[in-house]
């Protein structure tokens, strides 16, 4: 830590770093022109960096260059279970290694402080409809995560700066918002700024506490445990101007929708976005924090709020201590991070968004920013003329209906909502079609005891929304079972069958495999759509019940704002927020491990020692060296290719290649779990890549017509099989293969399994027309060289059917123009420029190195040996 630029921070007894007078003493009056994020960055450059190298990286903020990379030292990392409990695998078999090398293996620790949350882990597979839900979920929970469960809390005793919350606590990014971040962290007698990485492209989500707060992957997280900078450039930074004010009857969730519409048409890929203006002013925390979630979804990197009176008003909400709200207000007045001090702020690009145009809408059928206006249903061919059937589910059937994840149920406004609407709903009678399978998974334990204050958990329970888990559950596709009568409905008489749910992804086969499609809608929303039991029907218009003779329409249920509003000020509590998060976080004194090693079990197929330092090798990754030459298509994709493509986290099925294995290893049909608990077995993982049965591999022809499912076409024999059979076959020929794909590849979830499936597979260069930064900076991770087509290029201008054979030429150096050499099947050779997606000097040496997994052992076993 430097200490030029340290003073007393007036009112406490802390000092602070005066990043104010270290920019102005560069070019007086260029504080006030920085935007909120720069704020922030630079006094973590004044507290960390270099003092060599100093002025140069503040000069790089202050004249808004983005050619040279400086240093980012996040203030902590925070992991869900899944991706958390991967890095921390990782993290084990790198002990290992470095134990067989003669090292001392007790060193490899985190060395910032890594908060892990058991959330991802929980299948519905008792709906809400059934009093004893919870219970029966989390036994469920426990019995199949056992092998997991019993690493983890090896963690907590092995590893130094590691604490975990045990499952049935509630989402991380909830968690997060409610208790965990502090806004202003108070370490070795100073202040500064919280920041944080987490494990989960919904990160974000606190961002709208004011804390710089991003998603990356497992990958990236290991490198900011261990206590290295993370590297980055001067993003772009957007203000986001919000006028107007809601109409009455609009949610959040309306909001959200809209804003995710509007800012993927204006290409905020990779950006930070900071809110502002009066319509962002008189939006509260809930509203932003749904507003900030969804930052992935409209393809930002950060979805910023400043500090004001709303959050100080939320932290007393939430129960924080007096002295923290009061640090918070001292050091964002003193140090320029108060809303009224951001009125200063130039940004190069700003864009406009009036609150008030919004109207009640939904997202779909497949993607978060296909918004919908409810009043536009049947013009949109969405809900339409349907017949109802004594005795058989309707066509476009919702058979799963789902208030869950931390987008909405952090908001108590949303949820209270939901409540209301089913309490009216039941006053006239209306009840949960039959084939609805209807949960409410609320991120936070306060939302069940400010509901309860509120007397609306009752209504909710008796229309078959009764809490089934705090966890992350339909929205990461964890939606459990069907009941078996239906299931076999649906597949008898090949029903368009949709799911309705309040969370923030809807990409075609997460939700469920027997979901066609799913929107995205408010609770309120979800609550109704159970009642209509198809997305044929026109929630606005149509008749949801007949009641003493009068129609019942949505309006009639559909709660007024002042009844929303007087509830949830007469309902929640700081009490409430306390009595969950005060024993929840009186972790103890933890007993050491008896050994810095793991004992893995040979025949688990949760936890498995990685290959990636074997010699021998296992898959691809170590058996093949890279060489970027004779490369075979694995796969040709279209646009918009997500990571729920490249290695779903959805129920595993016995018929596919994941099934058979554990089938196959003993494991009972109905204890398979999902594709996201098995990633810590890289056996059973690599299994899930691209195992999507809705994926869209245009070398995939049967026929003349390209068919959707896992498949791919083995070449030179021009055989379409099964991917993994595909895959298992190149991996026998040492066939080194590349991916041809489209715009916006890698969207979604940060998860790493879909570049370590690919990597494994034998993939070593993916070129596309755009990566999603996560995606991109997991591939690098993992070793795979990830190349941009230029403008103008792309796999259908180059003709390019999956017959070919590629290499590319070059020197991989930060955006440096490669040459993809196409050799086709008649013998001709084409060369194509494409743009190199190492942006960073880091980013190369990762590269390089096979990885950042070797990268790290690299230089951990250089320092073991000497």
């Amino acid at each position: 830590m430097n200490t030029a630029n340290r003073k007393p921070l007036p009112g406490t007894n802390l000092d602070y770093f005066d990043t104010r007078s270290a920019v102005d003493a560069i070019e007086p009056g260029a504080y006030a022109k920085l935007p909120y994020t720069s704020r922030v960055l630079a006094e973590n450059l004044v507290r960390r960096c270099d003092p060599a190298t100093l002025t140069d990286s503040l000069k790089q903020l202050i004249e808004r260059k983005q050619d040279l990379d400086f240093p980012w030292y996040p203030a902590r990392v925070v992991c869900h279970d899944i991706l958390g409990q991967t890095a921390l695998v990782d993290l084990a078999g790198l002990r290992d290694a470095i134990a067989d090398m003669g090292g001392d293996p007790s060193k490899v620790n985190p060395v910032v402080p890594t908060q892990l949350i058991v959330d991802h882990s929980l299948s519905v597979e008792c709906g809400g409809f059934d009093p004893d839900a919870f219970a029966k979920n989390r036994a469920i929970e426990d019995r199949r995560n056992e092998d997991r469960f019993h690493f983890i809390e090896w963690t907590k005793t092995a590893f130094k700066n590691v604490d975990v919350i045990p499952a049935g606590n509630g989402i991380m990014h909830q968690i997060n918002l409610e208790k965990m971040s502090p806004v202003i962290q108070a370490r070795d007698g100073v202040a500064f700024p919280d920041t944080c990485v987490g494990t989960d492209s919904h990160t974000p989500h606190v961002d709208a506490l004011g804390v710089i707060a991003i998603g990356v992957g497992g990958l990236e997280a290991e490198t900011v445990m261990l206590g290295r900078a993370s590297m980055m450039r001067l993003p772009d930074i957007i203000g986001v101007e919000l006028t107007g004010k809601r109409q009455p009857g609009i949610t959040a969730t309306d909001i959200v929708l809209a804003l995710t519409e509007f800012l993927r048409k204006e290409r905020v890929v990779s950006a930070y976005l900071e809110f502002f203006g009066e319509g962002a002013d008189d939006l509260s925390i809930g509203d932003r924090a749904t507003i900030s979630n969804m930052t992935p979804e409209y393809g930002a990197t950060a979805g910023m709020f400043y500090i004001d009176n709303q959050t100080l008003d939320y932290l007393r909400l939430t129960g924080r201590d007096d002295a923290q709200v009061e640090l918070v207000e001292i050091y964002a007045k003193e140090t320029g991070l108060w809303s009224e001090s951001l009125k200063t702020a130039v940004y190069p690009r700003v864009l406009t968004f009036d609150l008030s145009a919004v109207g009640r809408n939904m997202a779909g059928p497949s993607n978060p920013h296909a918004r919908v206006a409810t009043a536009d249903l049947a013009a949109k061919g969405i809900s339409g003329a349907w017949e109802e059937v004594e005795g058989e589910m309707p066509d476009g059937a919702v058979i799963i209906a789902a208030i869950t994840s931390c987008t909405n149920t952090s908001n108590p406004r949303n949820t209270v909502a939901a409540g209301l609407l089913a309490r009216k709903a039941l006053e006239f009678g209306l009840v949960r079609k039959p084939w609805v399978k209807s949960s409410f998974a609320p991120g936070s334990k306060a939302a069940e005891l400010y509901l309860q204050e509120a007397g609306v958990l009752t209504d909710l329970e008796q229309l078959g929304f009764g809490i089934v888990a705090f966890a992350c559950t339909t929205c990461n596709g964890m939606s459990g079972a069907l009941d078996p009568v239906i299931q076999q409905e649906i597949i008898d008489r090949d029903l368009y069958a949709t799911a309705v749910l309040s969370g923030n992804r809807n990409f075609d086969g997460r939700i469920h495999p027997y979901a066609k499609q799913a929107f995205l809608a408010s609770p309120p929303l979800v609550v109704a759509y159970a009642i209509a039991g198809t997305i044929r029907f026109d929630i606005e218009k149509d008749v949801l019940g007949v009641h003493e003779g009068k129609e019942i329409r949505l309006k009639d249920i559909w709660p007024s704002d002042a009844e929303i509003d007087a509830l949830v000020a007469k309902s929640v509590k700081p009490e409430q927020f306390r009595k969950v998060y005060i024993p929840m976080f009186d972790l103890g004194k933890v007993e050491e491990a008896a050994s810095p090693l793991y004992d893995w079990r040979p025949m688990s197929t949760y936890i498995r020692r990685p290959p990636y330092w074997d010699t021998t090798g296992v898959g691809a990754l170590a058996a093949n060296p890279r060489t970027l030459t004779g490369m075979r298509p694995l796969a040709v994709l279209p646009d918009n290719i997500t990571t729920d493509h490249l290695s779903p986290s959805n129920a595993i099925m016995m018929n596919s290649a994941a099934g058979e294995y554990l089938h196959k290893m003993g494991l009972p049909e109905e204890d398979f779990n999902s594709y996201a608990t098995h990633r810590g077995d890289h056996l059973t993982a690599m299994r899930a890549t691209f195992a999507n049965p809705q994926l869209v591999n245009e070398m995939a022809v049967v026929d003349g017509q390209v068919k959707k499912g896992s498949l791919t076409r083995v070449e030179p024999e021009g055989k379409v099989t099964r991917m993994w059979e595909a895959i298992e076959t190149y991996m026998d020929r040492k066939q080194p293969l590349i991916i041809i794909a489209g715009a916006d590849y890698g969207q979604g979830s940060s998860r790493d399994w879909a570049a370590k499936g690919v990597r494994l597979a034998g993939v070593e260069a993916i070129v596309a027309e755009g990566f999603e930064r996560i995606h991109r900076t997991n591939l690098i991770g993992m070793g795979v060289l990830p190349l941009e087509f230029k403008a103008g290029q792309n796999r259908k201008t180059l003709n390019i059917d999956g017959t070919e054979v590629f290499d590319v030429i070059g020197t991989p150096t930060p955006r440096a123009t490669m040459t993809l050499v196409i050799h086709r099947k008649d013998g001709e050779r084409v060369e194509v420029p494409v743009t190199c997606r190492l942006d960073t000097a880091e980013e190369v040496l990762i590269y390089e190195a096979g990885g950042v997994l070797q990268r790290f052992a690299q230089d951990f076993l250089e320092g073991a040996v000497a």
